[in-house]
């Protein structure tokens, strides 16, 4: 399976047409359909359904999609080795790629970030969102170069550094509430409200500290993301039981954030691939935390 043919195959999943596919390839249409017909001969299996005379559509069959899936990956992999590469020898310029869930600790990685491209201009920086098992998944396969995960780290497969911070568990909810006037929240004052709770979090750990399962909470909503939740929030949804100093809450914020009690936190640690080399921008970079850290 040849590189240029896997970038014929997704130039011809986005146009949805092969005509226009070797219109923007600057191919003939035979030469593209020759190459299509050897990949589908090469896997053994139908990737592509071809449109009839009255529709030249053409759609994907689900080893299409799985293709391709795969093929935005081996490219951007293979896009990101060469940067390495060729840059290698010349000052140090280039990616540094880090995925991470919604936490405060983004400002001291921006902070780091920042020092860093002072000193070396070259240096980009790219943060992808998601859950714990995004952040992995993407290390595993190579597509970012670290992690910013919650709790504990598999040291079998990551090196990691716990970072020097403990994000707050606590509730989000309009500042009319009555629940605003105490300090702190105990979880019987939310035994009978609705909430809206984050799906990236441990489970365990919240029904633990509610005193309840899930199943017994009026839970009227879940969240991958703060922001998202903090609307649902402000339209009377509920009660968002997540982090601190996601949402600001301050000057004429519509709400307001009060932490658990007992207090519940979560520790976090950066974390990136045993055995792996890296480029010299991510070098740098983990270099300038440890620094920062100790």
């Amino acid at each position: 399976m040849e590189l240029r043919v896997l970038q014929y195959f997704l130039a011809v999943a986005r146009e949805q047409s092969i005509i226009r596919a070797a219109e923007s390839l600057h191919l003939s249409q035979p030469t593209l359909s020759t190459q299509l017909k050897a990949l589908e001969e090469e896997l053994g299996k139908q990737l592509l359904i071809r449109g009839t005379k009255g529709s030249r559509k053409v759609t994907l069959t689900d080893e299409g999609m799985i293709l391709r899936k795969r093929a935005e990956e081996i490219l951007s992999l293979v896009e990101k080795t060469e940067k390495e590469i060729t840059l290698s020898d010349q000052y140090i310029v280039g990616d540094v790629h880090i995925g991470t869930g919604e936490t405060d600790a983004v400002r001291f990685i921006a902070g780091i970030a920042k020092k860093l491209h002072e000193e070396y201009p070259g240096i980009h920086f790219h943060i992808s969102s998601g859950n714990s098992e995004f952040v992995t998944e993407q290390l595993e396969k190579g597509l970012i170069d670290f992690g910013i995960v919650f709790g504990t780290v598999d040291n079998t497969m990551f090196n990691s550094l716990e970072l020097p911070f403990k994000d707050t568990w606590g509730v989000l909810m309009k500042k009319d509430s009555p629940l605003t006037k105490n300090d702190s929240i105990t979880p019987d004052m939310l035994w009978d409200k609705p909430l809206i709770i984050s799906q990236q979090a441990d489970n365990g750990a919240l029904t633990k500290w509610m005193g309840r399962e899930i199943s017994e909470l009026d839970v009227v909503g879940t969240y991958n993301l703060m922001f998202n939740a903090s609307l649902m929030v402000e339209e009377g949804l509920g009660y968002v039981i997540g982090l601190d100093k996601i949402i600001n809450t301050t000057g004429e914020s519509r709400l307001c954030f009060r932490p658990l009690s007992p207090e519940r936190k979560d520790g976090l640690s950066i974390i990136w691939k045993k055995y792996q080399v890296l480029a010299k921008p991510a070098e740098r970079f983990i270099q300038k935390i440890k620094e920062a850290v100790q």
